[in-house]
């Protein structure tokens, strides 16, 4: 999933989810909900999104890409917006990706800016809900010509467990908790000044000059100590 944050936040989305035997069911009824504090509740959001069948019907692919505020809320993959619930849903998936923001493909950055990707949950207990609790860093990054780039990572927490009520059991879901951090990371791209590339070579020089006086130094005062035993020997 990808998600922006300019005066939003962009989400993207890659997510496997298997579900044997209820695929069909599944496939039909699973979709994404969105919420946050400033009162957004979004049930069954299919814009730029797509869900593709997997492994012979044992599970699908979700994709998308959406918006979000810069506030405090939550996206998560459930059956909430179905009309019948399916009786033993199959919430295990692997994430490929996660991301917020503009894609940055700077070879020098290195940064959490797919913290999620890789995650596989395929061995949990297909009942639970997982909650992965996010925390997004806005990032800058300026270039020698002065043009910002804007991106975000995000360090993540998770927790699996299965829920119940008074009324039983409740549907499992995959939820992204979201929150900004108040702090930036900014990267600025530098070129190395020329009085530095000066100051380096004759620190070299001046090394090199002062390593070969030491050690003309030690063989001369070897070769003086030399001279006086020959001497000693021959009176």
């Amino acid at each position: 999933m990808n998600a922006k944050l300019l005066n939003s936040l962009v989400s993207m989305l890659y997510i496997f989810i298997a579900s044997p035997c209820l695929f069909f069911f599944i496939f039909s009824v699973v979709g994404l909900d969105i919420q946050d504090e400033m009162g957004r509740h979004e049930v069954g959001h299919i814009d730029n999104s797509m869900k593709i069948p997997l492994n012979q019907g044992e599970g699908c692919r979700f994709e998308g890409d959406f918006t979000v505020n810069k506030v405090p809320g939550n996206f998560h993959v459930s059956t909430h917006s179905a009309t019948a619930q399916p009786q033993n849903p199959d919430m295990t998936h692997t994430i490929h990706k996660l991301a917020f923001g503009e894609k940055l493909q700077v070879q020098k950055v290195q940064g959490a800016f797919n913290a999620l990707g890789g995650a596989n949950r395929l061995s949990s207990n297909p009942l639970a809900s997982h909650d992965y609790i996010l925390k997004i860093v806005p990032t800058v990054y300026e270039d020698l010509s002065g043009r910002q780039r804007f991106s975000y990572q995000y360090t993540v927490a998770n927790k699996e467990y299965v829920a119940y009520s008074h009324t039983g059991r409740i549907v499992p879901a995959i939820w992204f908790r979201y929150d900004l951090s108040p702090i930036t990371v900014k990267y600025t791209e530098r070129r190395q000044p020329v009085y530095r590339f000066i100051t380096t070579i004759c620190a070299i020089i001046g090394g090199t000059f002062t390593v070969a006086g030491i050690i003309d130094s030690c063989i001369f005062t070897a070769s003086e100590a030399w001279k006086k035993i020959q001497i000693g020997k021959m009176s």
